[in-house]
């Protein structure tokens, strides 16, 4: 397997190191921010450059480019060019969230990845995803943009969402664990099947009374965020606004 080194010893880097270390590979660093980047890319065919996307560029072209080493990131946003100006260039970005070293490494065995980059810079990107049992995604940079926004939107925009029913929840003295399993049943339902057939409740089924109940229930600086998803619900259920009849399931 190829020889690796990981600059950067935040969560992302931590976690990278400790999961490829328990697949069995040899992992030089991760280098803290106080080491010197030059060498890096010396005797090694994988550097792994696991920084803040602000300093990807800086990073990258303080580390002295050798022709056999293949350098790459593991942002979601940023394209191979914040690479310059090294030759290979890859990334492998995590399709996963990663709070701690320990925790991260159990998500990234057998995680998505998001790989970019020309031969042979993204075949040595592949055997990495491959040691940890993950699955592939081609990505192009042109796209980027798009697939890190769809990404937020279902790590952290839901993980904001579920902020709001813990407020909600707690303002008539409920805990957030029993809504948290409703979610989990929800997001089962979404796996095997797809969103449209899993959506339940009143705008699933058109219940406009219902929805407007709840607006007026809530605080008013609660409502913002429960009308756009209402929307939101409505365009998937196949309704504008008001009209039509579904069975919206028992929700």
């Amino acid at each position: 397997m190829p020889s690796l080194r990981i600059i950067g010893n935040g969560r992302a880097g931590g976690s990278l190191a400790v999961a490829l270390a328990d697949a069995g590979w040899t992992v030089d660093g991760p280098l803290d921010r106080d080491a010197d980047p030059g060498p890096a890319a010396d005797g090694v065919d994988l550097l792994v450059l696991a920084v803040p996307d602000g300093s990807l560029a800086d990073v990258a072209a303080a580390v002295r480019p050798v022709e056999a080493t293949v350098v790459a990131h593991l942002s979601g946003a940023a394209g191979l060019d914040v690479l310059a100006p090294h030759r290979l260039r890859a990334s492998v970005h995590p399709l996963v969230s990663m709070p701690d070293p320990v925790v991260g490494a159990g998500r990234l065995r057998g995680a998505w990845f998001a790989v970019a980059g020309e031969p042979p810079a993204v075949d040595v990107a592949r055997t990495l995803v491959d040691g940890l049992g993950g699955r592939p995604l081609v990505v192009a940079d042109a796209d980027r943009a798009t697939y890190h926004a769809t990404a937020a939107v279902a790590s952290n925009h839901l993980v904001a969402l579920l902020g709001q029913v813990e407020r909600l929840a707690a303002s008539i003295g409920l805990p957030l664990e029993p809504f948290l399993d409703l979610a989990a049943g929800s997001l089962d339902n979404v796996r095997v099947s797809d969103p449209a057939t899993a959506l339940t409740g009143p705008a699933a089924r058109g219940d406009e009374a219902t929805l407007a109940a709840h607006l007026a229930a809530l605080p008013a600086d609660e409502r913002a965020a429960y009308e756009a998803l209402m929307v939101e619900a409505r365009r998937l259920a196949g309704r504008a606004s008001i009209g039509g009849e579904r069975d919206g399931g028992a929700l």
